[in-house]
């Protein structure tokens, strides 16, 4: 590390040390109450990274940076742990990890290198291979590290085609479930509609696996699209607000001709 970033991050830590004995609002911070707001940051990072915004990158690896400063100078003041142990707590672990680098073991590419991740992990304790998957994740997050994970072992398709028939098969029981509900009888129904979400629950992690086989990650596709979707019909929202109308007066084939012509042009 060189000296601008050693006096960068000393800087850092004394700056927070400061705002800690000196702020009331940072003053009366809890690593509770920084918890949602770490969440926050963490989501404006992802933001930033979807639209490959470089500053805004920058920027929220500052934030984030700070909330890790931030609660580790609350550890060390709950005699629970400090800056320096946290930070050599993971340099150990990963020269653990990575025994190919500073070890004797031979890998071949980076699947023997997540392979003998997750058979290290096992080693250290872990009890199960999809071990260490946050159950606070957002669903299609989590699908894809559990997907991820089990692959280490071996559980996995062969090829995309294969991830494309086990698709196409949970849509026709998805299509099957909601002929069912339709036509249960009302004591029925809420069995019959759960086993809908079920099954469209299927079709979701199937989907997201056939993603992985295309080396797309799904969750940031759905957000280009969220996106997406958010930019046209803002553009909806201004062309008919110019035509003197209001999108509650018009009918859904009027706005779907406004949303194909917006779709054409982007």
């Amino acid at each position: 590390m060189n000296q601008s970033l050693n006096d960068a991050f000393s800087r850092l830590v004394s700056i927070m040390d400061d705002l800690r004995e000196k702020c009331p609002w940072d003053r009366k911070q809890t690593i509770q109450s920084l918890r949602h707001l770490t969440i926050e940051e963490t989501y404006e990072l992802a933001d930033a990274i979807t639209e490959e915004n470089w500053q805004g990158i920058k920027e929220e690896l500052g934030d984030l940076l700070l909330h890790i400063v931030f609660y580790a100078r609350i550890g060390q003041e709950q005699k629970a742990f400090t800056l320096e142990q946290a930070i050599n707590g993971i340099c150990e672990k990963l020269i653990a990890r990575h025994p190919h680098i500073y070890g004797n073991v031979k890998v071949s590419g980076e699947e023997d290198v997540k392979k003998n991740w997750e058979k290290l992990k096992l080693k250290e304790g872990k009890k199960s291979v999809l071990g260490g998957v946050p159950a606070s994740l957002p669903a299609m997050v989590k699908a894809m590290r559990l997907q991820e994970k089990a692959k280490q072992v071996g559980f996995e398709w062969e090829n995309k085609e294969q991830v494309w028939e086990k698709v196409e098969e949970e849509i026709g029981e998805l299509k099957m479930a909601i002929g069912n509900w339709q036509s249960a009888k009302a004591d029925d129904a809420f069995a019959r509609h759960r086993k809908v979400e079920e099954e469209l629950g299927d079709v979701f992690f199937s989907l997201i696996n056939y993603a992985r086989f295309l080396q797309a990650d799904a969750e940031n596709a759905l957000e280009i699209t969220n996106k997406k979707f958010t930019r046209r019909f803002h553009q909806m929202e201004e062309k008919v607000m110019q035509s003197g109308k209001n999108l509650t007066e018009m009918t859904l084939e009027e706005m779907d001709a406004i949303w194909n012509h917006i779709k054409n042009q982007t």
